[in-house]
């Protein structure tokens, strides 16, 4: 390419759009992300990686029309990038447990059955979130992990708060009959 080309092509690249770029392959990027960790909590982290490193590319596309190609490349580069920091973490993770073994003297020591049932207990309570509708998992969530106000919920959802106050009230009536279905709780 000559010089004068190289300007257009630079200028080209430099006006994409790029939330509409990333709302059209979103879908197959998430796939390919998917298939190459394994781990839908994920996802979203790597996605976000691809559109940061998408952004702040130093040197533009040259043909914008090579966009998914490259877009799939750099999916891949930050799926194996977010893998070796996780095995980075992993291995940290191992040295620190291996240099800080508990004793039995220990008083703080977990009780190893006492923490696999809890462990159990909360992948139960995982499964009973995924079986309610996205709604009811969703208000549950923001309620209870973010601790969001009744008035927080309802400017949400769209709702008055006596509404949303109901419409909680059979979400966590769903959410007790999945646990007792799990038999994390007494049939109700």
């Amino acid at each position: 390419m000559t010089q004068p080309q190289t300007e257009i092509a630079a200028a080209d690249a430099a006006k994409i759009d790029w939330p509409a770029v990333f709302a059209q392959n979103q879908g197959w990027m998430r796939a390919v992300i998917l298939a190459r960790l394994g781990e839908p909590q994920a996802v979203d982290e790597v996605l976000q990686e691809v559109s940061l490193a998408a952004v702040r590319q130093t040197q533009p596309l040259r043909d914008p029309s090579k966009l998914a190609p490259w877009l799939y490349r750099l999916a891949v580069t930050q799926t194996l990038l977010y893998r070796r920091k996780r095995g980075r973490r992993r291995k940290m993770m191992a040295r620190y447990a291996e240099k800080f073994q508990p004793t039995e003297a220990d008083v703080g020591a977990v009780d190893p059955l006492g923490w696999l049932l809890a462990d159990e207990r909360q992948q139960r309570i995982r499964t009973a979130m995924q079986r309610l509708a996205p709604k009811d998992a969703e208000i549950l969530m923001l309620k209870y992990t973010q601790n969001w106000s009744y008035h927080q919920l309802a400017v949400h959802v769209g709702v008055s708060e006596s509404a949303l106050e109901a419409r909680l009230h059979r979400a966590r009536a769903r959410l007790r009959q999945e646990l007792a279905e799990l038999e994390v709780i007494e049939k109700i």
